[in-house]
């Protein structure tokens, strides 16, 4: 029979959960600190500076965690700008792709390719892909994949969402994340604002994720507004809009 813990093995216990405790705060004050950092640096514009006073991207970079040495796909990334992002949190031996359908519209097409020519996106590959068959031949395990204000456009686009859903589970490595963002709709609008409201419901998107084989882990609430009357599209700028965030994990 062992001997009974005493004073010493309760003081010891206690000042190992204590540095525990200690390094577990420090590693998330280091991600916080990096991320900060990240949007501070001096070569970013302007423009994106301007555009965060509306975004506010620091907590959803809290809430998808990228870092250093990633593999990334953004989808529909637009004119890249959560792209960027991403390409900053990885950097220096990770990588973005950034997927957008060929028929982008133009003004989102030009700023795309001015925005990779600048040396943020040096390790961002531009894929040119559908919404619905979007991995480029020979590439998986990503870490990460984020889906930000896109996804509610595949519901009026020609795009197979069930194909769409499984192909992007299919490339993620086990235990990768998917973060999905989006215009909430009303309960009961399913994906029927999806054109006209620029919109989505909320368990409708969860419904068509989870039946790809994703199981949803986590739910940001630092984007909603619920003083949102959801009748207006969302991309009018003047108004606040309702927005969900979903983290879904591929099982391991």
């Amino acid at each position: 029979m062992s001997a009974p813990p005493t004073r010493f093995h309760f003081a010891a216990a206690m000042i190992a959960a204590t540095i525990v405790a200690f390094a577990a705060a420090g590693v998330r004050a280091q991600a916080a600190a990096d991320y900060a950092a990240l949007l501070a640096a001096p070569d970013r514009s302007d423009a994106d500076r301007q555009a965060e006073k509306r975004r506010d991207p620091a907590p959803f970079l809290a809430f998808a965690g990228p870092h250093p040495g990633m593999k990334v796909l953004d989808m529909g990334a637009g004119g890249g700008y959560s792209s960027e992002l991403m390409a900053r949190a990885v950097t220096p031996n990770g990588v973005v792709f950034a997927q957008n359908p060929s028929d982008l519209a133009d003004r989102a097409k030009t700023a795309f390719e001015a925005r990779m020519a600048t040396p943020a996106m040096k390790n961002v590959v531009a894929d040119s892909a559908p919404f619905d068959d979007p991995i480029p031949a020979g590439v998986q395990d990503f870490d990460l994949i984020t889906f930000l204000f896109y996804y509610h456009d595949t519901t009026y686009m020609t795009v197979d969402r069930a194909q769409m859903n499984r192909k992007l589970f299919a490339a993620l490595k086990p235990g990768g994340y998917l973060i999905i963002a989006d215009h909430s709709a009303l309960p009961g609008q399913g994906v029927t604002v999806g054109h006209t409201l620029h919109r989505i419901e909320e368990s409708t998107l969860r419904q068509e994720v989870e039946a790809a084989g994703f199981k949803l882990v986590g739910t940001g609430d630092f984007w909603r507004h619920a003083d949102d009357t959801h009748d207006f599209p969302s991309f009018k700028r003047d108004m606040p809009v309702d927005n969900f965030v979903l983290k879904f994990q591929r099982p391991k």
